[in-house]
């Protein structure tokens, strides 16, 4: 089984919606954790909105910091924003290190539909790239 661990900033959004998607689809392919460089302690209710129209529940998952040790047991970190990709702590070369550039959705400005349509665009560009990586696993790839 692929150890991947998603990193943010905070871990309030995209990571936890990456995190929701790939132990969705890649059940018994992968293990799948999240984390934030600089967590803020909660799971955005707009991502979880998000995520229940997509019918996955994250609503029980957990904003947290990065644990070193678990850290240095994944195949693959994925970092889904730019200050996470410049500050995640050092992995050795065995650890496949990929960078997925996701708008925030956190900082939409707008209506309500305006700011929950931002969440929604990054969910479905998340999704489509997590059903990507399982496909690629599935077929050997990485």
């Amino acid at each position: 089984m692929l150890k991947i661990m998603f990193l943010c900033t905070g871990n309030t959004c995209r990571s936890q919606m990456a995190e929701g998607f790939a132990r969705t689809l890649g059940k018994a392919i992968v293990d799948t954790h999240s984390a934030g460089v600089d967590p803020a302690g909660y799971v955005h209710p707009k991502a979880i909105a998000a995520m229940k129209e997509a019918g996955i529940d994250i609503s029980g998952q957990a904003s947290k910091g990065i644990d070193q040790e678990l850290l240095l047991k994944m195949d693959m970190v994925i970092t889904l924003c730019g200050h996470a990709e410049e500050t995640c702590p050092f992995t050795p070369p065995h650890i496949k290190r990929e960078h997925w550039p996701i708008e925030d959705p956190v900082k939409a400005m707008g209506t309500e539909e305006e700011v929950m349509e931002k969440f929604r665009k990054a969910r479905d560009e998340i999704r489509m790239r997590v059903e990507n990586l399982i496909k690629e696993l599935r077929n050997g790839g990485l």
